[in-house]
């Protein structure tokens, strides 16, 4: 039988949706979560880089989550809904490339940042004293250039083995962006060994960061509780519940779809969830971020006025 990859080095997403009318209305609401997401995050990086009242490391960190998810938005959605409108699903060999280098990117870098986060939160909660110097400015940079600087270094590995594999099956991968695990079924070789380093990055970048999350969430909240000022219990409260929200949304799915036996995952499930990592928390960060915090909201009605002249 003659080899797919002899006549075509392209790949065909088969995508999200069927096309027909109610793909139609929902690839419009994908369209209304991507100008809301790129609105929203775009926005928060403006308000953090103006407001010198947010020159701090938690608005610092935000910013970074918000220029993330904006790039981890903008390497799916904007191809996904071309190919859905043109009618052709095809995706070329460098595109897939650099589909699978930012997303893999994203994915480590963000999950760091994430537990640079709540490391800020630990250390300004539970050691308010200690916390100008652990967590000065230059701490700060250092914790977002190891976040940036090793979620590239896991991609590209990832990425030059996914480019270099043999396929000799047909090339059309069964979901809406060239997800790695998802272009591992059209090979025509063993891939147990490239599936076994999948779960040791998963475990390192994800499930690792996530379980120090949740135990360092777990001391603050024990310290929130044991607050003597009514109105310093809320703040915390809302600032860690609301961190704990936007890690559940993004750790949940990533987790439960990769850390599952292959034989255990289904090509439909594994997009549904991806719309979760990939499209959803990319929207809800800045709009959670933003209705919860009065130091945002102030920013957004110093920055634009007209808000403030509403308020009014």
């Amino acid at each position: 039988m003659e080899l797919w990859n002899q006549t075509s080095n392209d790949f065909i997403l088969l995508g999200l949706f069927p096309p027909n009318r109610t793909g139609s209305l929902l690839l419009v609401l994908i369209i209304f979560i991507f100008f809301l997401a790129s609105l929203g995050n775009s926005t928060m990086i403006h308000l953090i880089r103006v407001d010198p009242r947010l020159h701090t490391p938690m608005y610092i960190l935000l910013s970074q989550l918000s220029l993330m998810g904006l790039i981890y938005i903008s390497s799916t959605v904007p191809k996904m809904v071309v190919n859905f409108l043109s009618g052709q699903k095809g995706i070329s060999f460098l595109g897939c490339g650099v589909q699978c280098f930012f997303f893999v990117t994203m994915a480590g870098s963000e999950g760091l940042l994430l537990a640079s986060m709540a490391y800020d939160r630990y250390m300004a909660i539970c050691h308010p004293l200690h916390y100008p110097i652990r967590m000065s400015k230059m701490t700060c940079l250092k914790l977002i250039m190891g976040s940036w600087m090793l979620g590239i270094t896991n991609a590209l590995p990832h990425t030059f083995y996914v480019l270099h594999i043999p396929y000799c099956r047909s090339r059309a991968i069964d979901h809406f962006f060239c997800d790695i695990p998802a272009m591992m079924t059209l090979a025509c070789m063993d891939t147990w060994v490239y599936e076994y380093m999948v779960f040791v990055s998963i475990v390192l970048f994800l499930l690792i960061p996530f379980l120090g999350i949740t135990a360092s969430y777990g001391r603050v909240l024990f310290a929130v509780y044991h607050m003597r000022s009514k109105e310093g219990r809320k703040k915390a409260f809302t600032t860690c519940s609301t961190h704990l929200t936007v890690v559940t949304f993004y750790y949940a799915p990533f987790i439960y779809t990769y850390l599952r036996p292959k034989n255990l995952r289904t090509p439909q499930e594994d997009k549904i969830l991806a719309v979760f990592y990939t499209i959803m928390t990319p929207m809800l960060n800045p709009i959670i971020y933003s209705l919860r915090n009065k130091e945002v909201l102030g920013a957004m009605t110093r920055a634009f006025p007209i808000f403030s002249s509403k308020k009014k």
